[in-house]
């Protein structure tokens, strides 16, 4: 079972009513942030996960996290409730599995080929360069990396260039206005 929740509306709620909804944990986090935009998504995220386990699970209670030794999140007192979140300006995710998941989420950018050569390998380069919208592609081809390092709780790796070799069972989605590319490592 996988279930995805997507928020694209960042801007049509009240940040200081949101974050009352919070954990103090998860309060804490989001006010970390200097800039409204990193407080909102990240303030977005966690309200999509807790409207996850009240419809999936039927958990009201505002979870809280323990952190994987590279960061990735699990709930405490649920250990069979898996999830990630993900976000970007354009949008929020949150994906929740009984079985190990990974999310991301990007914005659609002006392709940059120096951060490309850094992180993909030849054929995906080629890929790139061959695609109607580089920019796109390349997201596509990021936050595929992402979602499945995110999926095994490794985090961000040195050699992202040949993080695909092995990845099976990626689902990729653009948005209907290109704005911005999720993935889902199942």
């Amino acid at each position: 079972m996988i279930s995805i929740y997507i928020n694209e509306h960042i801007y049509d709620f009240d940040l200081n009513e949101a974050l009352l909804q919070l954990s103090d944990q998860r309060r804490e986090e989001a006010l970390k942030y200097k800039h409204e935009l990193g407080q909102r998504t990240c303030t977005a995220a966690y309200l999509l996960l807790c409207q996850g386990l009240r419809e999936l699970y039927g958990i009201t209670e505002k979870p809280i996290f323990e952190y994987g030794p590279h960061g990735k999140p699990s709930i405490i007192g649920h250990p069979d409730i898996l999830f990630n979140l993900s976000h970007c300006k354009e949008a929020v995710i949150c994906a929740i599995s009984n079985q190990p998941i990974g999310v991301d989420v990007e914005s659609v950018e002006r392709y940059k080929e120096n951060v490309a050569r850094h992180v993909m390998n030849d054929q995906e380069l080629k890929m790139i360069a061959e695609a109607d919208r580089p920019g796109v592609m390349f997201t596509r081809l990021w936050t595929m990396k992402e979602a499945f390092v995110k999926r095994s709780g490794s985090g961000i790796i040195d050699d992202m260039k040949h993080v695909l070799e092995n990845a099976t069972d990626l689902i990729t989605v653009e948005s209907p206005n290109l704005r911005y590319v999720y993935s889902i490592a199942p």
